[in-house]
């Protein structure tokens, strides 16, 4: 049964940095792709990153551009999102998904075409 455990979240000052991990399991992760997502208190659901599982490649929203970065580790099944130099505003709560769809060997930052969501994670950036 497929399954995504985001880990990781939590309190931090602005300025500072968290590492997100999401864990799936229970199906294979080849030509496929894992993005994170967030969603803040009265808003909608925004990509955030995503990355391909099989050549590695990227994308980012302008909003993450500089500040995060995705990874992935395959012997794991684990896929991370760095964040450094946050802010008060990329509070929210934060989902990894799966998806198969890609758009020339890229994976897409729109949450439709993702078809299996972990539970979330809360960040909160806060002085």
């Amino acid at each position: 049964q497929l399954q995504l455990v985001e880990s990781g979240g939590g309190l931090v000052q602005p300025g500072g940095s968290l590492r997100l991990s999401c864990a799936a399991s229970g199906f294979t992760l080849d030509n496929s792709a894992i993005g994170w997502f967030r969603q803040a208190p009265g808003k909608g659901r925004e990509g955030v990153s995503c990355i391909t599982m099989s050549g590695g490649k990227t994308n980012y929203a302008d909003t993450a551009k500089g500040r995060f970065a995705i990874s992935r580790d395959n012997a794991k099944n684990t896929v991370y999102l760095q964040m450094d130099s946050l802010k008060a505003e990329d509070t929210g709560v934060y989902y990894c998904a799966w998806g198969k769809r890609l758009l020339f060997s890229r994976c897409i930052l729109v949450d439709y075409y993702y078809t299996d969501w972990g539970q979330g994670t809360q960040v909160t950036v806060s002085s």
